[in-house]
């Protein structure tokens, strides 16, 4: 597979950082842009592909967007896409208490890759789920809600990053990506 070079939209350091390192033994070079976009109302595939479609426009080439979201399962799968909403109104510290009056503290990290060619192209969507649970916060609380959300007891926030990246949801949309990638070439 011939080098294939992206510009992934994200003004975030960590989530940079992170899809760098999983990236790092693949045949895609990433270049990122802070494209300050508008995000729609939808679910997490319509916010996806219509921030692509954006991104696409706006720098004039080849796009990787990115969506996280934290589905709890006993609110049907909210916040989802607005999770940064109430973990900014609340904290990380306090995020847990969402769901102090539900027995089920089942989640679903999920990540949402888009990738468009250019404008005009139609963006394909990549998406991995990882099943957890919502906790107290554990770890490290400078990336999102990684100090809160366990995969077998451990938070993300726990895990060494290598660890994290192999099982991540991010990781698992990343090797839907790359598979792709491999068989456009």
């Amino acid at each position: 597979m011939a080098p294939k070079e992206l510009n992934f939209i994200t003004g975030n350091k960590n989530k940079l950082a992170e899809v760098q390192a999983i990236l790092s033994e693949t045949p895609v070079q990433l270049q990122s842009q802070n494209v300050d976009l508008v995000e729609i109302q939808g679910t997490i595939e319509e916010i996806s592909t219509d921030k692509c479609r954006r991104a696409a426009e706006a720098v004039k080439g080849p796009v990787l967007v990115e969506d996280t979201c934290l589905c709890f399962d006993a609110f049907s799968e909210l916040p989802g896409p607005y999770v940064k909403w109430f973990l900014k109104a609340l904290g990380v510290e306090q995020f847990h208490k969402l769901l102090e009056g539900f027995e089920n503290k089942s989640a679903q990290a999920v990540c949402t890759f888009a990738y468009c060619e250019s404008p005009g192209h139609e963006p394909i969507v990549f998406q991995g789920r990882t099943p957890g649970k919502i906790v107290a916060a554990r770890g490290p609380t400078d990336f999102g809600w990684d100090a809160c959300f366990e995969y077998e007891g451990q938070t993300y926030a726990e895990m060494p990053k290598a660890e994290k990246n192999k099982i991540s949801h991010r990781g698992r949309a990343l090797a839907k990506l790359v598979e792709w990638l491999k068989q456009e070439v």
